[in-house]
């Protein structure tokens, strides 16, 4: 069977008759299992079939779709391969290629019309062989549990009262498949929660649920529950259409009938829409074999349903609905809208809408949700949502501040971070003063915590997960929007303050790579580098120095000349914080093989250094060591020597012979020796500066490795090369597990093994470790580095410096 994920029930409805027939049929959706190879089932069955059943629908015949691959790939075949009958499910026009093919039709047609249809497709005319039965009403044929089964897909059974689906209804077919896999059963009556937040679409699934496999049910009846008090009328009026009552009795007695009919009878469908409180619902929920679903903001159904959570679009999923509503937006545009909404179906339903009516170029709706996104979210509602996503979220705010004030607080300071979980932890580990009250009070205790959380995710506010809360960008942004300008700062104030208490210890240590992960993104939302605070200035800096630690060289560089070129215009060119970005966007320029713009920004800043904070102050020292790297770097050995040679000595007056900077002076000047040819001295410093790093900071430190692969280079140098074998083959085990294997370190370390094994004659163990790392630093540094054209480069040391602690790097 042939088929689009929409089409499943007329698949299944045809697969089923062909099997009552007597013919063998493979369904995917009955004969494959998750994980399966879905070319290689493809292929092994047009093998062994002798027949391929297209099902022609618009969704069937879209030009991106898998369908495509079978009908040509029986088509290009020739005798002896499975023959195609294409069958039109919807009203369409074959593609060229299939015309000449009779397509009979089975829409339209009774449900006996439509297998005689088919039959006669599969194995040509027959005439009959006994007297063909009385013809009856469509009524009369009745199977298990008492239900009619004979209506055709498509079809709407007796008892209905589902909202009209929208025509532009896009995607989801792997949930509604999922969803339909988990209400199938033969049993007790199947309970199905679909959760989710605002604008999700959960009532546009259960729309689409419903009419999509109306087939299944006799009975399908929609119940608002937004209103528990509204509820019985609902299930009167069930009563009354299923005639298991009469107009007028009272909602007990109709409840009493609805529970006795739908315990006895099967096929039927119950959806409770928009429902808020489990215990509001739980006494209208009936027992029998058959289906309910659940569509609620709330996650907390676990005691009375399944829950099934309801995510945003995925991203293809976004691109095809705006696309489809505006076609003269191109897929970079529609891909740049989903982005900025974040893939929310609502919002981009919203979007579509807009651009649709006013003609509006995606540039220009992108420039006006950057700059008033509430108001933008507030146009152009889509006709089958009630209200606009600017509504859904304002209404809830409302209700959720005249609740509980602390999870109304809590979603404000949530507002003005990153769209990623917020740790409790930040709030829980605030200051006195940071957190307004009543929220404060709530931090203190982790469970009354977790209940205003708990209470976001209940309005459909917030993603409720173990970490945290998480706030969807077009909610934080519509929030934010109804503030006014003091209430924004005086929020902006305590998110910061928030930050500053809870952020991760020493960037440059792998120990808290982890937590600085999770941590970064929330930093940068609130833009510290225009922040007033000085604190907050100062975790901009540590933000810089976890990057480059990282690797991620190009992100440490955009970030460090946004800071140097902001703050050098907001407070001058010999303020600190300016000196301190210039030193981190010197650091990125040299990690990035920009070695002269490096020199010429570590030669301005320690004029300035020296001229503002004087000749021996550990900042002016870190300039002075960054500037003789990048002479060394550039050619320029006797100057760097002599350079370092003084910092050196400065450093050891000033910091003491173990302090981290003096260790990296140290570590610089070796490579200034090595380089102008004094190999036995560099091995000497080098060997003394490894013991060192390893007693003070510890043998697995990015600084103790750094010294460690410098050593084991000068060994390689002087002849040692077992020595430097395995000093170089512990070195890269140490950096894989602490750095990663794709850290630029680590690259390192594998291109210095490289060499070493080629010079003891491993060849083809070199050239395939030279191989991985060439490709890996392609992907990681791009083809513009020079490390990622060139196997065996010289490594260049670094040093970083002021607070916290310096370190090298080779």
């Amino acid at each position: 069977m042939s088929h689009a994920g929409r089409d499943l029930a007329w698949a299944e409805w045809v697969s089923w008759q062909l099997e009552r027939a007597g013919y063998s049929v493979e369904l995917g959706h009955w004969d494959w299992v998750a994980g399966d190879n879905f070319i290689e089932k493809m292929n092994d069955a047009l093998r062994r079939a002798q027949n391929v059943v297209a099902l022609l629908s618009e969704a069937y015949l879209e030009a991106d779709r898998y369908t495509r691959i079978g009908w040509a790939a029986v088509l290009a075949g020739g005798a002896g391969d499975p023959r195609l009958i294409p069958l039109r499910v919807e009203d369409v026009t074959s593609p060229p290629l299939l015309r000449p093919l009779l397509a009979p039709a089975l829409f339209g047609l009774t449900s006996d019309q439509a297998r005689e249809v088919l039959l006669k497709a599969l194995r040509g005319p027959r005439r009959p062989g006994s007297e063909p039965d009385f013809p009856r009403p469509e009524s009369a044929a009745v199977t298990e549990a008492g239900r009619t089964r004979l209506r055709l897909p498509g079809e709407l059974p007796p008892v209905w009262n589902v909202p009209v689906r929208s025509p532009a209804f896009t995607g989801r077919d792997a949930m509604l498949l999922r969803l339909r896999g988990l209400l199938r059963s033969d049993g007790t009556a199947l309970v199905q929660a679909m959760h989710g937040i605002g604008g999700v679409g959960k009532t546009q699934l259960a729309i689409e649920y419903a009419h999509r496999f109306a087939v299944d049910y006799d009975l399908v009846w929609w119940v608002d529950a937004g209103q528990a008090a509204l509820v019985g009328d609902q299930i009167g009026e069930l009563a009354v259409a299923a005639e298991v009552t009469a107009s007028g009795v009272g909602t007990p007695a109709a409840l009493v009938a609805v529970r006795r009919y739908l315990r006895s009878h099967g096929g039927w469908l119950l959806i409770f829409d928009n429902a808020e409180d489990p215990s509001d619902l739980v006494a209208w929920l009936p027992e029998g074999p058959g289906h309910i679903l659940i569509t609620s903001r709330n996650p907390g159904w676990g005691l009375v349903a399944a829950p099934v959570e309801v995510d945003v679009f995925a991203r293809h999923e976004s691109v095809a609905l705006l696309r489809g509503q505006v076609p003269t937006v191109d897929v970079a545009d529609a891909d740049r809208l989903a982005e900025a909404l974040g893939d929310l179906p609502l919002a981009v339903a919203q979007a579509a809408g807009l651009l649709a009516e006013t003609g509006m170029p995606p540039s220009e709706y992108l420039d006006a949700l950057a700059t008033a996104a509430a108001e933008v979210l507030a146009e152009g509602r889509p006709p089958f949502y009630p209200v606009s996503l600017a509504a859904v979220v304002h209404l809830s705010v409302q209700r959720l501040a005249d609740e509980d004030q602390a999870a109304h607080q809590l979603l404000q300071l949530c507002a003005f971070l990153a769209p990623e979980p917020v740790p409790l932890s930040y709030l829980s580990g605030a200051g006195v003063g940071v957190l307004p009250d009543p929220l404060a009070t709530v931090a203190r205790t982790p469970l009354a915590l977790r209940r205003s959380m708990g209470r976001l995710g209940r309005y459909g506010l917030v993603k409720v997960g173990p970490v945290g809360p998480l706030l969807h960008r077009l909610v934080q942004a519509i929030v934010r929007a109804h503030l006014d300008p003091d209430g924004r700062r005086a929020a902006r104030a305590r998110v910061e303050a928030m930050l500053v208490d809870a952020a991760p210890g020493d960037p440059e240590n792998p120990v808290w790579w982890s937590q600085w992960a999770g941590f970064l993104p929330h930093l940068l939302a609130t833009d510290p580098v225009d922040s007033p605070s000085p604190q907050a200035h100062r975790l901009a800096c540590d933000a810089v120095w976890y990057l480059l630690a990282r690797g991620d060289t190009h992100a440490a560089q955009r970030l460090a000349a946004d800071m140097y070129h902001r703050w050098r215009d907001r407070f001058g060119p010999d303020d600190q914080r300016t000196l301190t970005a210039a030193n981190r966007l010197a650091r990125a320029h040299r990690d990035l093989g920009q070695y002269a713009q490096a020199r010429d920004l570590d030669a301005e800043t320690l004029t300035q250094r020296g001229r503002v904070l004087g000749a021996d102050h550990p900042d002016t020292l870190t300039s002075a060591s960054n500037l003789a790297r990048d002479l060394r770097t550039l050619g320029d050995l006797a100057r760097a020597r002599a350079l370092d040679e003084d910092t050196l000595a400065r450093r050891g007056r000033v910091l003491g012979a173990d302090h981290p900077d003096t260790l990296t002076s140290a570590s610089n000047l070796a490579r200034d020796l090595a380089a102008l040819g004094e190999i036995a001295q560099a091995r000497d410093l080098d060997a003394q500066t490894h013991a060192r790093r390893g007693r003070v900071l510890g043998a697995d430190h990015p600084d103790t490795l750094i010294s460690a692969s410098n050593l084991a280079r000068d060994l390689a140098a002087v002849g040692e090369t077992a020595r430097a074998r395995a000093l170089d083959e512990d070195t890269l085990a140490r950096r894989r597990r602490v750095l990663g294997e794709d850290h630029p370190d680590t690259l390192i370390s594998a291109n210095n093994l490289a060499v070493d094994l080629r010079a003891v004659g491993e060849i083809a163990r070199a050239r395939a470790l030279d191989e991985d790392t060439l490709a890996r630093r392609r992907r990681v540094l791009g083809d513009d580095r020079p490390e990622a054209l060139h196997s065996g480069s010289q490594a260049v040391a670094d040093d970083r410096g002021g607070s916290p602690p310096g370190t090298g790097l080779e």
